[in-house]
């Protein structure tokens, strides 16, 4: 990730990322309902994905549809600073890794986790340097309910597309999904919306009650 990608992110919020891309497309393209074993830290980065199954051995041999290989698959030869999306395919209630496995992301200097499943010791994830963001802590391992199928493949979580390169924002209020195109136009965008509710706030403060109306 270029480094002048990461100044622009500096200081935003996942709201006014939304809604600048708001203002460039009517698709839904943020994710709600996240929790992080370090909420207070900011996941910027391009997007690597997999794409999970339900299980059956007899369809998916555990020997190649191992979150190992697909890891690998799905990083290619540098993961440096990317974002790994798991794509739970439903079972948002059910865990795809946990400190073990998630070292991997660790060892390869990835920014971070975005999954709309559950991921396993929080503890554990919180002393890692990425950034981990899911639907929730689990405590079962979830492998006899689904399988790493797919890798560097377009995926869907919580309602919302993720093609590998996207690029993905997440905070403590959610995560969105920029379009890599157009990733500097939209924080770009995004810092003024910040200067705009700055302005609007400062004229909030010495508003005549008598006079006030519009959006604010």
């Amino acid at each position: 990730m270029a480094s002048s990608l990461s100044d622009l992110a500096e200081g935003l919020r996942t709201a006014d990322v939304v809604d600048s891309l708001g203002r460039l497309h009517r698709h839904r393209a943020h994710v709600l309902d996240l929790v992080s074993p370090t909420p207070g830290r900011v996941l910027f980065g391009p997007a690597a994905t997999i794409s999970f199954f339900p299980t059956c051995e007899m369809a998916l041999d555990p020997a190649t549809h191992s979150f190992a290989q697909l890891f690998y698959q799905a990083i290619g030869q540098d993961g440096t600073g990317k974002v790994l999306v798991l794509a739970s395919n439903g079972h948002t209630g059910v865990s795809l890794g946990g400190g073990t496995k998630m070292s991997r992301v660790q060892n390869h200097h990835l920014a971070g986790v975005l999954t709309d499943g559950r991921l396993r010791d929080f503890d554990e994830l919180s002393q890692y340097d990425p950034v981990f963001y899911c639907s929730g802590e689990a405590t079962r391992w979830g492998g006899d309910t689904v399988t790493p199928f797919q890798a560097d493949v377009p995926v869907v979580i919580s309602g919302v597309g993720v093609i590998p390169g996207s690029y993905v924002f997440a905070d403590a209020s959610g995560a969105v999904i920029i379009p890599a195109p157009q990733i500097e136009e939209v924080l770009e965008g995004a810092r003024a919306v910040q200067r705009e509710d700055a302005t609007a706030m400062s004229s909030i403060a010495v508003e005549d009650p008598a006079t006030a109306g519009g959006d604010h």
